[in-house]
Formats: structure tokens, C-alpha cells, sequence
């Protein structure tokens, strides 16, 4: 049983609850064209930097675990960072490390879909988000499957590649088809039966995650396993109709297809004895589509035909529900959690956010687990989210969650809160700049009663963020912002490599920030906390960002 955090000697207990906001894709750089952030009127956030300790950290790249400082943040790593103290290898890296060394191609998993293809002649299906955005899933993790499949004996493989549009360019899809479609002519040339087989915008087809939207889910199994969309010829075919028919549409959003043989028939249709590899490696988009393959008695929507077959994800998306039962790389081991130390010392915990997020203050915090730590000291609290495109309604349920946070303050049953409020990210990520602007408007307001509450509830509160988005929204290259044939800045749609806030407002003024901690990121945050909570940190978190005073 895990040991009680022991009383600091350094840092006095609060006197009353330490809450935690995080500004979901509100990133930290120089005002100018395409920062939201910026741009926005936001005069509770400036009052907070302007009179309260703060510190600009990172949230992108090998201080979440990532590759490299190349690499994008994303709210999952970021969650996990927040939550877990320390920086651990994350799905890109676990991924690239099992593929250069081979053991993902030596496991069992691996050799199950080689013995089931090849020996009964059946296909190999590969479904997931086709980009280089390395957020969900990698081009060339994807090229890497194929290979090997060609190497193990496997004749016969399908494509089902889901378009990006959110963290890259939104209108890249073909780049990206091109590059499968040149190493699957390859693969035809030497005579085995590789093709693309169906597609879709990841926002409309398969991608749901939260259970916000199961029909997007229906939407992606009539399309790879039934085969029933809209057909073409080729992949290519298809996106570039779907342009030329709707000039705002980007690749988020694109219909399903399928592509059709000479005589009409989809290609691709996922049948009995074939095997299934979904092969994204973040877990929230790919838990539903993975319970529609694998769940017996499953009851979302009606999914008519079932094959039999083998499905497999390219990890295990949810350790605690065992989603998928297969994968070809384990998850981060993540354990002693912020979470789960409280937990064990009788700390009150609550976590709120809007479905989008829900997941992220959970499931993410705790270290990619589901369910509570403690049922009797934890709370948490969903406010479900509008299924309507984000920035027609760019406030999205940011006045619903505060109510629920100012509602557990009062209480004054929870002495940690942590809060995730989406509309930074989910409205950044639609590319709409005026709507960006109101949605960190909009934080920035309900922040100001956030304020209001901790100060007369005797608390603490922290402000930060778990990546940028809505600080950089238009395509640039070589510091010059790209447009397109109207003059019109080109909008992005991707998270930013800008580092994040870290703010630490305390009315009775007791702490200061530690400015020498070299490469300060989210992996702080956990012991900061802990701190603040009149604790000793863990001695294996990276060290806290504050100083008493």
C-alpha cells in the first residue's frame, strides 16, 4: 500500500482549497497576426501575470515524452504530465522504439495476424488517422506495418485511412495519400494485393471519442466493414471531389468513401478470418471504434453483419477496461500518480470538465486509468458537451463547468480541484479566428469567478495550460504567414510549440516561483501541487515551481 505524503516543514497547509485551472490550448507567444490569445480581451489573465508569481514552461516535446522538441503537445501527454510528476515515453516514442528495434513485429500479437492472413488467405486491414501530425498516429509508423506485412508473407492488405485537417495543414490529405499509394504500387508491383480500401474526416468518420457522438463511430463501421459510402475509384478521387464540390470543407470534416472496383463493388469490405490492426497510438479516439470490433454484447448502434475476426490496436488504450484485449506496444507504465497519492494521504479530490475534456482530468491525469483512486474522497463531474461544430458555439459549456466548480468550492468538501476548460483547443482546432478570440474570452470571464470563489473559500488557485493552439492559428513559412488565393491568411489547425503559463494566485501572498529550474514543463506541476497542499513532493517528481516566501 503506498505510503501518506508527509507534512512539509517548508509549506503551510493552504487554510482552504488549492484549485487548479487548465486553459485547454492557450498558449504563451508574441502578439501579432494569428494569436488569438492575444488578440483577446482578457483582463483576468492579465491582472493575474501582471500581480501574482508566474513562470512560462513547456509543454511540447521531449519534456512530455515526446521524440523530440519537433514534436507537437497534445492534451493527453499533457494530462499525463500534469498528473504524474515526471516525464515518461509516450505512445510516438513507445511506438518508434518497437519498430526500429523489431520487438513489435516479434510479439505475439504480430505473429497472430502473420499465422491467421497468410494461412488462410485472408487481409490485413489497417485503419487510422493518416498524417505526420504524430498527435494520434504517424505516416510512417503506418508504412512501417505495410512493410513488414510485405516481409511476413501477408498477400493481401487494406488501407482505411482517416484525414487530419486538425494537426496539420487542414487541406493535406493528398500529400499524405500519395505517400501510401506510392509504397502500395510498389507492393502491387511485386504481386501482392495492397490497395486503399475506404476513408473519411476524422470528425465524421470513426474518430469519436468520450462517447460524445456514436453515430460518427456507426459512420466509420458501415464504411470499413460494410463498405457502404460514397464510391470512387481511387482515393485521390474521392478527397479531391469532395474539394471540388465544397471549397470551405477541410479534411476534418470530409464524408465517408469507399473505392469500388470496375464492376462497382467495394474493395475493401472487412470479412470473416480477416485481422484488423487500428493503428493509432493515443487512446481517446481509438476506444470506441475498438469496442464496436471487439464487445459481444455491444449496443451503441446496430452494426448488422459482424465478422469474425482478429482486431488489434497498436496499443492498449484503456489498461483498466483491457481496450483493445490485443496490441501490438504496451502503454507508458505510469504509477504513483499526483492522484493516488492523495488518495492514500485522505486528500479530497474533485475534477470537472465538459465531455471533450472530460477524459483528460480523469483518465489522463490518473495515468491512463479509468475510474477513481478512492470512490469515498474522489468526485468528478461531466457537463456534456454541445454536438453542434465548436465555433458556432465558441463558449461551448464554460459556464456550466464554473457553475460546478464554484458549487464544490462553497462546499468546502474538496481540498484539490482540477479543471479543464476546452474552448481554447476544440474551437482553436476548427480554425475560425474570430470565433478562437471569443472562446478565450470566455475563459478569461469565468475565470474571474473562479477567482472570486477560491479567495473567499481561504484558497490557492493555479493557472495553466496543457499545450498552445489558440496562440498560433495561421500557417506560416519562414516567419511569413501563407495565404491563399483571396489573400486570406490560410488557417491552422494544428497545436503550437509555444510553451504555456503557470501562474499561482494566493491572496495571503506565501509563495514565489523557482525561475532556476532548468527546462521547467508540465512535469512540474504535480509536485507543485503537492506543495501547495502543505505536502512533501514524491522524491522521484521533478521538483516543484514554487518557493515559500
Amino acid at each position: 500500500m503506498m505510503d501518506r505524503l508527509k507534512k512539509s516543514e517548508q509549506f503551510p497547509e493552504p487554510g482552504g482549497p488549492v484549485v487548479e485551472i487548465i486553459m485547454d490550448g492557450v498558449g504563451v507567444a508574441p502578439a501579432g497576426p494569428g494569436n488569438a490569445v492575444s488578440e483577446a480581451n482578457t483582463p483576468t489573465l492579465d491582472w493575474l501575470i501582471a500581480h501574482c508569481p508566474h513562470l512560462v514552461i513547456r509543454a511540447h516535446g521531449t519534456v512530455v515524452g515526446l521524440p523530440s522538441d519537433a514534436d507537437m503537445g497534445n492534451s493527453e501527454v499533457g494530462h499525463n504530465a500534469l498528473g504524474g510528476g515526471r516525464v515518461f515515453d509516450q505512445g510516438a516514442k513507445l511506438v518508434n522504439k518497437a519498430i526500429e528495434s523489431g520487438t513489435l513485429f516479434e510479439g505475439d500479437v504480430w505473429q497472430t495476424i502473420v499465422e491467421r492472413t497468410v494461412s488462410h488467405n485472408r487481409a490485413l486491414h489497417l485503419i487510422g488517422l493518416l498524417s505526420d501530425g504524430n498527435v494520434h498516429s504517424h505516416i510512417d509508423q503506418l508504412l512501417a506495418l505495410i512493410d513488414a506485412a510485405a516481409r511476413s508473407g501477408i498477400t493481401r492488405l487494406r488501407v482505411h485511412p482517416l484525414t487530419d485537417g486538425r494537426d496539420v495543414g487542414e487541406r493535406s490529405a493528398l500529400g499524405f495519400i500519395d505517400r501510401v499509394e506510392e509504397n502500395l504500387t510498389r507492393h502491387r508491383d511485386a504481386g501482392r494485393d495492397y490497395r486503399i480500401a475506404s476513408g473519411g474526416g476524422r470528425m465524421r468518420v470513426t474518430m469519436d471519442r468520450y462517447g460524445a457522438d456514436w453515430s460518427i463511430v456507426e459512420r466509420g463501421w458501415k464504411t470499413h466493414v460494410q463498405g457502404e459510402a460514397r464510391p470512387f475509384r481511387s482515393a485521390r478521387e474521392a478527397v479531391q471531389t469532395l474539394y471540388d464540390e465544397d471549397s470551405e470543407v477541410n479534411d476534418q470534416f470530409l464524408p465517408a468513401f469507399v473505392i469500388i472496383d470496375e464492376c462497382a463493388s467495394p474493395i475493401g469490405r472487412i470479412s470473416d478470418g480477416d485481422a484488423v490492426v487500428f493503428f493509432n497510438f493515443r487512446g481517446d479516439r481509438s476506444i470506441e471504434i475498438s469496442r464496436a470490433f471487439e464487445e459481444r454484447d455491444f449496443d451503441k448502434f446496430d452494426r448488422g453483419r459482424v465478422p469474425d475476426l482478429f482486431y488489434a490496436g497498436m496499443m492498449q488504450y484503456d489498461g483498466d477496461l483491457l481496450i483493445p484485449k490485443k496490441y501490438l506496444v504496451a502503454p507508458p507504465a505510469i504509477s504513483e500518480c499526483l492522484g493516488e497519492h492523495l488518495a492514500a494521504t485522505g486528500i479530497t479530490q474533485f475534477a470537472c470538465a465538459e465531455t471533450q475534456k472530460y477524459g483528460h482530468v480523469t483518465y489522463f491525469w490518473n495515468g491512463n486509468r479509468s475510474g477513481k483512486f478512492s470512490d469515498k474522497l474522489e468526485t468528478y463531474a461531466e457537463v456534456p458537451s454541445d454536438r453542434v461544430p465548436f465555433e458556432l458555439r465558441p463558449w461551448m459549456k464554460a459556464a456550466e463547468v464554473t457553475d460546478e466548480v464554484v458549487a464544490a468550492i462553497a462546499s468546502g468538501k474538496h481540498q484539490l480541484l482540477r479543471v479543464n476548460y476546452a474552448n481554447g483547443d476544440m474551437v482553436g482546432h476548427t480554425g475560425h479566428y474570430s470565433a478562437t478570440i471569443t472562446a478565450v474570452q470566455v475563459v478569461d470571464l469565468v475565470l474571474e469567478r473562479i477567482m472570486r470563489s477560491v479567495r473567499d473559500a481561504g484558497g490557492v488557485l493555479v493557472v495553466t495550460a496543457d499545450h498552445g493552439n489558440s496562440d498560433d492559428m495561421y500557417m506560416s513559412k519562414k516567419g511569413e504567414i501563407q495565404r491563399d488565393a483571396n489573400g486570406r491568411p490560410v488557417p491552422k489547425t494544428s497545436h503550437s510549440l509555444n510553451p504555456v503559463i503557470f501562474v499561482v494566485y494566493d491572496p495571503m501572498k506565501r509563495y514565489s516561483v523557482n525561475e532556476r529550474i532548468e527546462r521547467a514543463g508540465l512535469g512540474n506541476n504535480a509536485a507543485t501541487l503537492t506543495n501547495l497542499l502543505g505536502f512533501e513532493a514524491p522524491e522521484n517528481y521533478l521538483p516543484s515551481l514554487i518557493l515559500p516566501r
